[in-house]
């Protein structure tokens, strides 16, 4: 019998069933906020001043954590996956570290680091700059949750690629930073995309830690998720509202990023 690989994935039919299983449980919920939703009021309910203000200031501190991210991430990925000085495998748990912490711990320790009274806000306090319950706390709290997400996915994109080709560019009289501009960061590049992406979704929902460090002020430090979370207790119809509008938006950012990098692959 002749077996080609035209066609053949490799793929065993049974594992079809638990991956339709896993589909559903995360579609069955989303499709209950679906039904849930006041359609007939929809528009006004997403289009208050509250709820209004609340997507801005996400909006825009998700797009700032990301660039705290991405410029402290591409750093931390890069010694993880190609350092050879001890204790990063030390380093690597820290890093991780708020992939598994729940958030509201994350908010407790950045402001008893942070806060008034903390480790560094009472130094920074003398000096007339509070941190905690600003906008600039939303940023810190995203940020802290977030990193691991862009470490994770580019550390994996270094450690594929391997050192080859800088090293290659080594030998041809390449520095070690023009190396890393022109070889490293394009052969990792979708590596750092979808880190970007995974990094900006993640801070968009963000709640505990926001809510821990920087409180749930209108305007200043309500994002979406505590807008959505405030609106459960008062206006349900508003909350469900919010919640399939943030729905949107992170499937809209996670689509089309995901979208363009499979279509760049083929």
């Amino acid at each position: 019998m002749k077996v080609t690989s035209r066609g053949f994935t490799g793929l065993p039919a049974w594992l079809w069933a638990p991956a339709a299983v896993g589909a559903l449980f995360v579609a069955v919920p989303l499709a209950g906020i679906l039904v849930r939703v006041d359609w007939a009021h929809f528009v006004p309910l997403v289009t208050s001043e509250a709820s209004l203000a609340a997507l801005r200031l996400s909006l825009t501190t998700a797009g700032a954590s990301t660039a705290v991210v991405l410029l402290l991430g591409v750093p931390m990925a890069m010694a993880l996956a190609r350092g050879s000085v001890p204790g990063l495998r030390w380093l690597r748990t820290l890093v991780l570290l708020p992939l598994v912490l729940p958030p509201v711990v994350g908010g407790l320790a950045l402001l008893y680091t942070f806060g008034r009274l903390g480790l560094v806000g009472r130094w920074l306090d003398l000096l007339g700059v509070q941190v905690a319950f600003s906008t600039t706390a939303v940023v810190m709290a995203q940020a802290f949750v977030s990193l691991p997400f862009l470490v994770v996915s580019l550390e994996g994109a270094l450690r594929t690629a391997g050192g080859r080709y800088e090293a290659v560019a080594a030998t041809l009289g390449a520095s070690p930073t023009h190396a890393f501009r022109r070889v490293t960061l394009p052969l990792v590049l979708p590596g750092v995309a979808s880190g970007l992406v995974l990094a900006f979704a993640r801070s968009l929902g963000e709640f505990g830690a926001t809510l821990t460090f920087a409180g749930s002020l209108q305007g200043v430090t309500r994002t979406l998720p505590l807008e959505v979370y405030l609106q459960r207790e008062t206006d349900p119809d508003a909350a469900v509202a919010l919640a399939l509008l943030l729905v949107a938006v992170a499937a809209a950012v996670v689509g089309l990023a995901y979208g363009r990098r499979a279509g760049g692959a083929r």
